[in-house]
């Protein structure tokens, strides 16, 4: 196994012992190139500079902002159609500020800096208003900015209906709009479903952020500024809420502890009652045999008496008449 070395964070340079590489190409965490020597079928990569194949995952546009320290003239506007055709790069904002870029923008090169600029800040619209000032897209070009103008009428409604969606994107029928947005909502640049019944897009929110031109920083503040008064807002009314719930808690605690005092009372009531009654059935036991038995015993014998007199009656029926005996 041949080891490769780069050298360099993005650097072109790859050296082979003395075997010569070209045309190298970084792919996410993977590297692919060309080599002289035919009969080499893999290769082991030590990349120099730390993790900046992972960086550049996360950061699709950083490699062509590093890039772009370097590129001047011809290489500069290479770089910006290699950035605005790489899938995965939605924001320019960073490839604008560079000094190499902004050089462009006087020039003979300006048509390029106004393709970048217009994929940075505007719409397919836009496109098609200043053909003459940009380049001429590709279909992959023209499907990414497509997007973007997406993302971009999510921001301003969150249900867009499909007469505005077709004259924006400059669509003639609906099935290859639907087609279009499912494509976006499964590359995770938005959030939504279709609803066809009312011929419209529901965005739940957009995946991705687009750059915000300088001029537009005020409205952004503006809006930041509105939505922490409205945390606040809603941080009040809770905090009110836990109050008003912690009034309720200490009643609900003082009514219940209330009628358990009162259970008590209720059973001990109940208790010293049942202890009298067992007195008084002593008393009417006790009161047949002693001379000064209780009233309540005295009263008891003769409902006794009336029960053994009943106990006593016979009744005899013959020859259909009745004898008592």
């Amino acid at each position: 196994m041949q080891t490769l070395t780069i050298t360099g964070q993005y650097c072109p340079t790859i050296t082979l012992g003395a075997k010569p590489v070209r045309f190298p190409q970084l792919c996410n965490h993977s590297l692919t190139i060309t080599t002289y020597d035919a009969r080499m079928t893999e290769a082991r990569v030590t990349m120099t500079g730390g993790n900046t194949a992972e960086k550049s995952a996360n950061n699709p546009l950083e490699q062509f902002v590093l890039l772009a320290k370097t590129a001047k003239g011809a290489a500069a506007i290479e770089l910006i159609r290699q950035a605005v055709e790489t899938p995965g790069v939605h924001v320019f904002g960073e490839l604008l500020d560079m000094p190499n870029i902004k050089e462009l923008e006087n020039g003979p090169y300006v048509q390029y800096w106004n393709t970048l600029n217009l994929f940075a800040y505007g719409t397919y619209k836009d496109y098609l208003e200043n053909k003459e000032k940009v380049l001429e897209l590709t279909p992959t070009q023209k499907k990414k900015l497509q997007h973007l103008t997406i993302v971009t009428l999510a921001t301003k409604n969150k249900c867009i209906p499909y007469s505005v969606l077709l004259e924006e994107l400059d669509i003639k029928n609906v099935r290859d709009l639907e087609d279009l947005i499912i494509e976006a909502i499964y590359a995770d640049i938005i959030h939504g479903k279709l609803d066809q019944k009312n011929s419209q897009l529901e965005v739940d929110y957009a995946g991705l952020g687009r750059d915000v031109r300088p001029g537009d920083t005020g409205v952004v503040a503006e809006t930041l500024a509105a939505w922490g008064e409205a945390c606040d807002t809603v941080l009040s009314c809770i905090e009110q809420q836990i109050s008003r719930a912690n009034v309720e808690k200490q009643k609900a605690t003082y009514h219940k502890e209330r009628i358990q005092r009162d259970i008590t009372n209720i059973k001990k009531s109940l208790a010293a009652q049942a202890g009298g009654g067992g007195i008084q059935e002593a008393d009417i036991a006790g009161g047949s045999s002693g001379a000064g038995g209780s009233e309540a015993g005295r009263e008891a014998m003769p409902i006794l008496s009336e029960k053994k007199k009943l106990q006593k009656v016979k009744c005899i029926k013959v020859s259909g008449k009745f004898w008592k005996t």
